[in-house]
């Protein structure tokens, strides 16, 4: 796996956001990978609720600057990066004032979602690829935590398929049940149909739940990683009927090595014969 380039995008990373299995998962992984000789880059939704000061992230005016259209409006794409403490890893924040300004996360104070969180996906999972695009820096793996990040594969697949930067990029995409109640928006799968998908794809989010948003992030990645010992069980069986390459749930002690075990012998040397 030396010199080999692993691209993490999470919705959430530790220490920029609260530990959970999630973020710590997402952070130890890049962590463990970076020391091993791997190129890796982090991305993340910058969050107000994330300290800029305390953290000491920075805007990167050269990356920043370009609009994404979103329903057919122009958003702003504004880039951050910061590095992790005594670790020389460099996290890079997708942001815009009108999806990531406010003091929280995915919901309000009342824990009601907020009405643009699917705009918010389809944001991020297209800030991270321009950002990549403007880097030049071709990945041999995009590995992503999160709902929030998990309209990356389809759009990986469909809308920037013609994209050469990622063409031998391998998807792995980690699960978790760290999910929400309910429903995003109900106009969320035309949404991306406006950007051009394939119409099959497009169906598996029309009810835009937690469980048809992950869904949708396994028919589109080449390989999956258990995050939580307990999945749904339409998930679980989701799983067992495609024809994906799988990593079970891994316990903490064995999570680092076990992962960058499947990248190797799994993803990139299985899927390449």
């Amino acid at each position: 796996m030396k010199d080999k380039r692993i691209l993490y995008v999470s919705s959430e990373v530790v220490p920029y956001l609260p530990e959970t299995e999630l973020s710590s998962t997402a952070f130890n992984v890049a962590k463990k990978a970076h020391s091993k000789g791997v190129q890796t880059r982090i991305f993340m939704p910058r969050f107000g609720v994330i300290n800029e000061r305390r953290h000491q992230l920075h805007e990167v005016i050269r990356l920043s600057g370009m609009n994404l259209i979103i329903n057919d409006m122009d958003m702003p794409l504004i880039i951050k990066v910061a590095s992790i403490p005594k670790e020389r890893m460099q996290v890079y924040f997708i942001d815009n004032e009108e999806y990531f300004k406010r003091k929280a996360v995915y919901s309000d104070e009342d824990e009601e979602l907020f009405d643009d969180n699917d705009e918010r996906m389809i944001f991020f999972a297209k800030g991270v690829v321009e950002t990549v695009k403007k880097l030049n820096w071709a990945p041999d793996i995009i590995h992503i935590h999160g709902w929030m990040a998990s309209l990356l594969p389809l759009y990986l697949r469909e809308f920037y398929k013609e994209e050469p930067l990622f063409t031998e990029s391998k998807i792995v995409t980690s699960l978790y049940n760290s999910g929400f109640e309910g429903e995003l928006d109900s106009e969320m799968a035309d949404k991306v149909r406006f950007d051009n998908l394939d119409e099959a794809k497009v169906k598996t989010i029309e009810t835009p739940n937690h469980t048809n948003i992950l869904k949708s992030a396994i028919e589109n990645s080449d390989a999956i990683i258990k995050g939580s010992d307990d999945l749904s069980e339409e998930i679980t069986e989701f799983i067992e009927k495609s024809d994906t390459v799988v990593l079970d749930f891994q316990k903490d002690e064995d999570i680092t090595e076990a992962y960058l075990e499947f990248y190797s012998e799994k993803v990139l040397e299985n899927l390449n014969d």
